[in-house]
């Protein structure tokens, strides 16, 4: 998948254009519920979603599982508008952020993906980019001001947050691309984190990462959930099943656009799902 920063390639004007940070942190108005109503998407003439509904709560992670080309990271892309750089692609559907529809007309683009930000498979970094600034970097791109104290304030919460202050706390003015994988996903969170998002898209953040990286990641995600809604897409039913509250299992077959199959309650889903193709795909006998 294509890194792109998900903070916005141009200031929102509209609402934090010569702000100045008051008090020294910046804060945000919390998590929210995201829902997808009738989502269906398209490359082209090749459907790829049908008519796809969703809840993901508030302060919960939500997993979104299911055997690669069902529709999962497009789904994903659509929750924050990036679908739409995509020439090609068309979608039907609303998609609602504690009730406001975040593709309205009168909303732009960047707002959307700084309430909604998204954390990409592989890790992308500013890499000639200070770690403190790759931090700060959404900041910048959404012409929010802060004064240094503030914006000292937010990288140490920010780094912090993302399990990873502890190791670089001496090394700030280091590039990030000098960091390991796993420490350079977890600079993405921290970067994420900074605009304060309502809820942050995960899209397979641990499948490039060594066994050490990704229980620190899923640490992370344990740690988030009370400050942003996440909503995560992965292939690993262990993972699923440690990190999630609620999962959706999406399925395509035979050339058919991607459908939820079932979704509902983790445990339930893992241990007793209605759907025999569900305990079959989270058993490992196809996908």
């Amino acid at each position: 998948m294509t890194a792109i920063d998900t903070t916005g390639a141009a200031p929102d004007r509209d609402a934090f254009t010569d702000t100045l940070v008051q008090p020294r942190v910046i804060r945000g108005p919390g998590p929210a519920t995201l829902e997808a109503e009738e989502i269906s998407a398209w490359f082209g003439d090749h459907k790829v979603l049908d008519r796809v509904s969703l809840t993901m709560p508030a302060r919960q992670v939500t997993a979104l599982i299911g055997p690669s080309g069902c529709g999962k990271s497009t789904f994903l892309r659509i929750l924050n508008r990036m679908h739409e750089l995509i020439g090609s692609a068309s979608l039907a559907g609303r998609v609602l952020l504690d009730g406001e529809d975040v593709y309205d007309r009168g909303r732009r683009i960047t707002r959307a993906r700084r309430n909604i930000g998204m954390v990409f498979q592989k890790p992308n970094p500013f890499p000639a980019m200070s770690l403190y600034d790759n931090v700060l970097a959404g900041l910048k791109l959404n012409a929010i001001k802060a004064g240094r104290d503030a914006r000292d304030d937010l990288v140490e919460e920010c780094l912090t947050k993302a399990g990873l202050w502890r190791e670089v706390k001496d090394r700030l003015r280091q590039p990030g691309g000098a960091l390991s994988g796993g420490q350079q996903q977890r600079l993405c969170i921290a970067r994420s984190l900074a605009v304060r998002p309502r809820v942050l898209l995960m899209d397979e953040p641990c499948s490039a990462l060594d066994p050490t990286s990704t229980r620190r990641i899923e640490e992370t995600v344990a740690e988030l959930k009370s400050e942003v809604t996440i909503v995560i897409v992965t292939h690993n039913m262990q993972q699923a099943a440690r990190v999630s509250d609620t999962c959706a299992f999406f399925l395509a077959s035979q050339g058919t656009p991607g459908v939820i199959v079932e979704h509902g309650d983790t445990g339930a889903m893992f241990t007793a799902p209605r759907d025999p193709r569900t305990a079959d795909y989270v058993n490992g006998r196809f996908g």
